[in-house]
């Protein structure tokens, strides 16, 4: 008979430890449910987890020799994926079927199609308990003045995990070529500029810059 704190393990923890064969699939569940259960703040807040979850963890290599088989995303295949997300109207939580599907890639489509379903589910799971246990009753609760300025709070958080996320991935920008870095720059600058002040839906300020790059490839 096993021990009692067996049942206190995660499963995802068992399937890493064990080598279980389903091991990746259990252990994209229980990131995109966590992801989903601790986005307060709308799926902006999910960008800078996942890119730490997916893209920064990995390249520890202390963590690799733990964990060689760690889940793990390529930092172009990363902001891809978040740069057709936020050009495309609707959910942003939605770029966890295009993650889940690039995790599972490599294990064939099928497994591509189980990584966007795992992913979906666990991202929007946490979302759908929530509203059928707690909103019932949160029409007595947000009447509490410290529920209120709770998330007064919980708002500023947010806005600082936004810029500090901002700040970070910056460093991704760091080049040998002073040229791409005044590019990049340019680019980041210009779309915010686009965004602030023009009434250019964002898919078209996508395109454009997609047209771009890829013209800018031809010509080098």
């Amino acid at each position: 008979m096993p021990s009692s704190s067996f049942w206190r393990v995660p499963a995802s923890e068992l399937a890493k430890n064990n080598n279980w064969p389903s091991r990746r699939p259990l252990n994209l569940f229980e990131n995109t449910y966590r992801f989903g259960s601790l986005v307060f703040g709308g799926g902006n807040v999910l960008m800078p987890m996942t890119y730490e979850q997916y893209v920064a963890r990995p390249q520890s290599q202390t963590l690799l020799q733990r964990n060689p088989n760690i889940i793990k995303m390529n930092r172009d295949d990363f902001y891809s994926g978040w740069g057709m997300v936020r050009a495309i109207p609707g959910p942003v939580f939605s770029v966890a079927s295009y993650m889940g599907g690039i995790i599972m890639k490599d294990k064939g489509t099928g497994y591509q199609i189980l990584g966007c379903f795992i992913a979906t589910t666990g991202i929007f799971l946490p979302s759908a308990l929530l509203v059928l246990f707690f909103f019932p009753i949160w029409h007595n609760l947000k009447k509490y003045a410290v529920v209120y300025r709770a998330l007064e709070g919980i708002n500023a958080v947010v806005a600082g995990i936004m810029i500090g996320a901002a700040l970070y991935m910056m460093r991704d920008l760091q080049t040998a070529l002073w040229s791409d870095i005044v590019m990049k720059l340019t680019v980041i600058i210009v779309t915010w500029l686009l965004l602030k002040y023009s009434r250019l839906p964002s898919p078209v300020i996508v395109l454009i810059w997609l047209v771009g790059g890829i013209a800018l490839s031809y010509i080098h």
